[in-house]
């Protein structure tokens, strides 16, 4: 598929249909997180490739926020076999089929897995696992979907 920013995100199986922001690198070139203050909004690493282009693209989504369970709170219970759905600026829609869901320590996660380059459209849904760490206020793990481009629909 072309490139084309996404826009919506579905995933019908968890009820998730949100909106897309950008998202870049923060200074120690780890990868942003959409706003907190938005507990159904995703994010895109707008500096890889768009859902859809050959390539790994990036998604990244809040399991919960201050106020209570966010767009990924129910990210963990996707199956192989789960559709995705992303719409894109250009009207298409590019279709992914989940792979596998993981969950993996933070201080073990295997970024050339994860954002590694792949020769076929691919998709990678990230967000927060594992137990709270009060001390730390943040996650132990995160939960990662795999999933591979498996249609697309023209506008």
């Amino acid at each position: 598929m072309p490139s084309s920013a996404p826009k919506r995100l579905t995933i019908p199986r968890i009820g998730v249909n949100a909106p897309f922001s950008e998202l870049g690198l923060d200074e120690n070139g780890t990868l942003e997180a959409p706003s907190p203050d938005d507990n159904n909004l995703v994010g895109w690493y707008a500096d890889g490739v768009t859902p859809g282009e050959r390539g790994n693209a990036i998604v990244a989504g809040h399991v919960d926020t201050k106020t209570g369970p966010a767009v990924f709170w129910r990210l963990g219970t996707v199956t192989p076999g789960t559709t995705v759905n992303i719409t894109r600026e250009d009207g298409s829609t590019a279709v992914f089929t989940v792979d596998a869901v993981e969950t993996f320590a933070k201080d073990d996660f295997p970024d050339e897995r994860v954002y590694g380059h792949t020769d076929d459209a691919q998709l990678r849904l990230i967000t927060c696992g594992g137990n709270y760490d009060k001390k730390a206020k943040d996650y132990t793990a995160n939960v990662v979907v795999f999933a591979h481009l498996q249609s697309y629909r023209a506008p």
